[in-house]
């Protein structure tokens, strides 16, 4: 094979090299971005769910604390009117003990 016809075969295949090495960079490229992209997606989905599930649980605390904060309440209302009809249950001896003594007071100074 002469000379030329062999330099130009070899500068032809080193194109042909440099084209396939550019295409496999543009390729590795063109996959990372992808990649990255990708990852961009991925997280953000993963910070919507998050944000999701985080509002979900304090909607569920929240309940949970009204529904603790009304059953306080309804047993301090029960408590307060059990203490009420304790006092009235009360008041005819408190008022026979005041009379009692009011009487024995008079008593005593005549």
């Amino acid at each position: 094979m002469p000379r030329p016809e062999v330099l130009e075969r070899i500068k032809a295949a080193e194109e042909e090299a440099e084209e396939i090495v550019a295409e496999a960079e543009q390729d590795r490229d063109d996959r990372i971005a992808e990649a990255r992209e990708r990852a961009d997606e991925i997280r953000a989905e993963a910070e919507e769910e998050v944000e999701e599930e985080a509002q979900s649980r304090l909607e569920e605390a929240q309940s949970d604390i009204e529904a603790e904060a009304t059953e306080i309440r309804e047993e301090g209302q029960a408590a307060r009117e059990e203490l009420l009809d304790q006092a009235e249950e009360r008041m005819d001896e408190a008022v026979e003990y005041a009379i009692t003594q009011f009487e024995e007071a008079v008593h005593a100074q005549t």
